[in-house]
C-alpha cells in the first residue's frame, strides 16, 4: 500500500510529460545505439575500479542511471537487483547514481535500507550522464558483448528484457583501444568563459569576452524542484522556492545582468516556459538540454547561484540557503541591493 501511495504521489507531482520517459530516453539514445560504447574506467562508492573496456568482448554490460529521490527508480530497483543476482558470468550489472541533487551518503543509506549488492558508481560531475546522453531517470543502457550500445530506455518492459538477452549473444569482438578515466569538465577558471547562450525568448545572453561590463548572476534551477522534491527532498524544494523569490525581488534593480539556466534532466522547453509563466519569472531563461552548462560550472545541486563582477570574475557561489541580497551588495555598493 505504501509503495502504491508513493507511486500515486509521484504521478501527481510530476508534470504532464512524466509518461513520456520512454520516448525521451529512446530519443536521447537514438544516435548512440549501434555505436562503440565509451571505454571508461569507473570507480564505485566502495573504491572498486571497473574497466568497461576490459569487459567488452567478454561480457554484456547493463548500466542503470538512477537517483535516490526518483520514485520510478525505487519502483524498478527490485527488478534491477534481481537482474544483478541472476546475471551469471556473461553480464555485468552496474548502478550509476546520476549525482544530480544526490550525495554518496544518501546513496549509501538507500543501499543499506534496500540491501542492495550490485556495484554502485556515483556520477560526481555528470560526465557519465553526458557520455550516455542522460535525459531521464531511470535510464537503462545495455551494451552488447561486442562493445556496442544495443539499447537505451526508461521502462522495465519486454524490450529491455530482450535487449539483455541479445546483448549477451553479440559475437563480434570490440576494437582494441585503451580505456580512459571518466573525464572531468568542471571549469575551475575564476572568470566566466566566453559563451553566447541561447535564451527561450529568442535572444542570446553573452558572458565572458565581449559581454557588457556589468555584474552577472547565473541562477541554476530545475522547473520541477519545488513540486516533485516537496516530499522526497522538502528542504531542497523550500530552498528552490526561497531562491526564486529572492531573485524575483532583486532582479528588477538596475546594473546587474541575470540569467536563469534550467537543467535538461526531465525538462524540455515547454516545461521551463510553463514554470516561468506560473511564477512570473522576469529574468531571461535558458534550457541546458544536454547539461553542458551545469557540467561546465560544476553544478550538481539546485538552486546554485554564481555571481561574477563587471570584469567577469566569479566571486561567489551560493546555495539555496544563502542571502542573495547580502552577496550582491559588494558588487553594487552598499545599499543598492535590497
Amino acid at each position: 500500500m505504501r509503495r502504491l501511495l508513493l507511486l500515486c504521489l509521484w504521478m501527481l507531482a510530476l508534470p504532464s510529460w512524466a509518461d513520456s520517459g520512454q520516448q525521451r530516453a529512446v530519443a536521447a539514445g537514438r544516435s548512440l545505439v549501434g555505436t562503440p560504447a565509451p571505454r571508461l574506467r569507473l570507480t564505485t562508492i566502495d573504491g572498486q575500479t571497473i574497466d568497461l573496456g576490459k569487459l567488452y568482448g567478454r561480457k554484456a554490460v547493463y548500466l542503470k542511471f538512477w537517483a535516490t529521490w526518483c520514485v520510478p527508480c525505487r519502483e524498478q530497483m527490485p527488478h534491477f537487483e534481481r537482474t544483478f543476482e541472476q546475471a551469471g558470468s556473461d553480464l555485468e550489472v552496474i548502478a550509476v547514481d546520476v549525482g544530480f541533487e544526490d550525495s554518496v551518503e544518501q546513496v549509501r543509506k538507500y543501499r543499506r535500507e534496500m540491501g542492495l549488492k550490485m556495484p554502485i558508481v556515483f556520477d560526481t560531475d555528470g560526465t557519465l550522464g553526458e557520455a550516455f546522453r542522460l535525459r531521464v531517470t531511470p535510464q537503462h543502457v545495455v551494451i552488447g558483448r561486442d562493445g556496442r550500445i544495443a539499447f537505451v530506455g526508461h521502462e522495465v518492459n519486454d524490450a529491455l528484457e530482450h535487449a539483455l538477452v541479445a546483448a549477451r549473444h553479440a559475437d563480434a569482438a570490440p576494437p582494441v583501444a585503451p580505456s580512459t578515466e571518466v573525464p572531468t569538465h568542471r571549469d575551475t577558471d575564476e572568470r566566466l568563459p566566453t559563451l553566447a547562450i541561447d535564451t527561450l525568448d529568442g535572444g542570446r545572453f553573452r558572458i565572458g569576452a565581449g559581454a557588457p561590463a556589468q555584474p552577472t548572476v547565473l541562477v541554476f534551477v530545475s522547473p520541477w524542484c519545488e513540486s516533485y522534491l516537496a516530499d522526497s527532498r522538502p528542504a531542497v524544494a523550500a530552498a528552490c522556492r526561497r531562491m526564486r523569490e529572492q531573485v524575483a525581488s532583486l532582479s528588477a534593480a538596475p546594473g546587474v545582468r541575470w540569467l536563469g539556466i534550467a537543467s535538461g534532466l526531465w525538462a524540455e522547453r515547454a516545461d521551463v516556459e510553463a514554470w516561468g509563466r506560473k511564477h512570473a519569472v522576469a529574468i531571461p531563461l535558458a534550457l541546458d538540454t544536454d547539461g553542458a552548462l551545469f557540467r561546465r560550472f560544476g553544478v550538481m545541486h539546485v538552486p546554485t547561484v554564481l555571481l561574477a563582477d563587471a570584469q567577469g570574475r566569479i566571486v561567489r557561489r551560493l546555495d539555496g540557503q544563502a542571502d542573495l541580497a547580502a552577496a550582491l551588495r559588494p558588487l553594487l555598493g552598499a545599499g543598492k541591493a535590497h
